[in-house]
């Protein structure tokens, strides 16, 4: 039998139990997935909580992105045992998540990866990458040339966003909590770091641009970050919301849009998949594209064996991480 994390309970990582789950379902109608690696994500902590906006019935084994073997497939589903493949899976019931051995997507949801790429990249590579694309180009309308201001540019989204930004001919500023962040964000392509716990990146982005501001502002963080932002985005610049990492969700003053002449943009990238999921099918051509040319790699900072979950969570938890988090599973 696999052995899998399960919440039997909501709260903190050490809730968890490390179990042994029954295989179960056919590849009748989903794919099942020899687990490699599984990515540690932030919100996988708030669902573990039940602060998510997406809440699992108990029990449920946590986890949402993953890369391994396909064990078993439809016929009609175009793959077949032994495909090198990333999925993004479901947190319903005992038979799905990432935090496993064995895990079940739907076919929709399963991608075929490359055999340059590692199962750990492959497990890193879906989620972040494909809401940076979905936030630079598809609401941000980003253009070559722009400056885009990256916060959290140190970890998992903010890698991926300095990445992306650099690679369609932005010119990148990134702001982290420490000099060696900082120096992480530089490695990745921006042109500009900002150690935020002893520098105001206000004035930072404005020495950097001659006044002028950032056009666009990605923003994984929330809380004093989006209102310091609003002092150094540029005119008609846009802020793209991305999450609320410092628990704080900020309040936009609509005076100050129309003084400025800026815009707020959300991002909910699991929208596209319900309402667009052709955007999502061309999203995911062209970041194969960006990885082949070597213009994006995933960047893999903590990597612990599938029991170790509940430490590298409060790893992340405690921000003690860079780029992605990924569990390897039979490695």
């Amino acid at each position: 039998m696999p052995k899998a994390w399960v919440v039997r309970e909501l709260g903190t990582p050490d809730k968890l139990r490390f179990e042994n789950v029954e295989a179960g379902i056919s590849g009748d109608e989903l794919v099942r997935i020899r687990i490699r690696a599984s990515a540690v994500n932030f919100f996988d902590l708030l669902q573990i909580a039940g602060t998510y906006q997406v809440k699992p019935d108990l029990p449920f084994i946590p986890g949402a992105e993953v890369a391994g073997e396909v064990e078993a497939a439809p016929p009609d589903s175009g793959f077949k045992p032994g495909d090198r493949v990333l999925a993004t899976v479901t947190q319903e019931g005992l038979h799905n998540g990432g935090y496993t051995e064995v895990t079940h997507a739907h076919p929709d949801a399963v991608v075929k990866i490359p055999d340059v790429m590692s199962f750990v990249e492959g497990a890193a590579f879906f989620i972040n990458y494909q809401t940076g694309w979905f936030g630079l180009h598809r609401r941000a309308k980003l253009q070559p040339g722009e400056v885009v201001l990256v916060h959290g540019g140190a970890g998992g989204v903010g890698t991926a966003a300095i990445q992306l930004a650099k690679a369609a001919g932005a010119r990148v500023i990134a702001t982290a909590g420490s000099d060696a962040k900082a120096a992480l964000c530089l490695q990745m392509g921006a042109e500009h770091a900002v150690n935020y716990s002893e520098e105001d990146f206000v004035g930072a982005v404005k020495q950097a641009t001659d006044g002028k501001g950032a056009d666009v502002i990605y923003d994984p963080v929330g809380g004093d970050v989006f209102d310091r932002s609003t002092k150094c985005v540029a005119f008609e610049g846009r802020i793209v919301v991305v999450g609320f990492t410092s628990g704080r969700v900020p309040t936009a003053a609509a005076n100050h849009l129309l003084i400025k002449n800026y815009s707020v943009l959300g991002l909910h990238w699991g929208l596209y998949r319900q309402r667009a999921p052709q955007l999502i099918r061309e999203c995911t051509e062209n970041l194969f594209e960006l990885y082949a040319a070597g213009k994006i790699r995933p960047y893999v900072g903590n990597q612990a064996p599938l029991q170790d979950a509940v430490a590298l969570l409060e790893a992340v938890a405690s921000r003690q991480t860079t780029g992605k988090a990924v569990l390897t599973v039979g490695q």
